[in-house]
């Protein structure tokens, strides 16, 4: 899941922005803003960069082995062909 040190960041940054008027509100405001921005990132279903690199790194390791085994089936039927 999405670090909750950069959901707070993120949304300090935009109550930062808001209009003077609006900045006395800012504690209420940023609280609803990052709740809303946890509810859309959960929504994404987005995986952590370490669960991603687990996954490339066991895709890698499939495309090996099915490589290998397309090159075995096509050696044993070199050896089926050529009796």
């Amino acid at each position: 899941m999405i670090d909750p040190k950069i959901l707070d960041e993120l949304s300090s940054k935009v109550s930062q922005t808001l209009p003077k008027g609006l900045q006395a509100l800012q504690g209420d405001l940023q609280h609803n803003l990052r709740s809303s921005l946890e509810s859309a990132l959960a929504r994404l279903n987005l995986v952590t960069r370490e669960e991603f690199d687990v996954q490339t790194a066991v895709l890698a390791r499939t495309r090996e082995k099915l490589q290998a085994l397309e090159k075995q089936v096509a050696e044993l039927e070199q050896k089926l062909n050529n009796p």
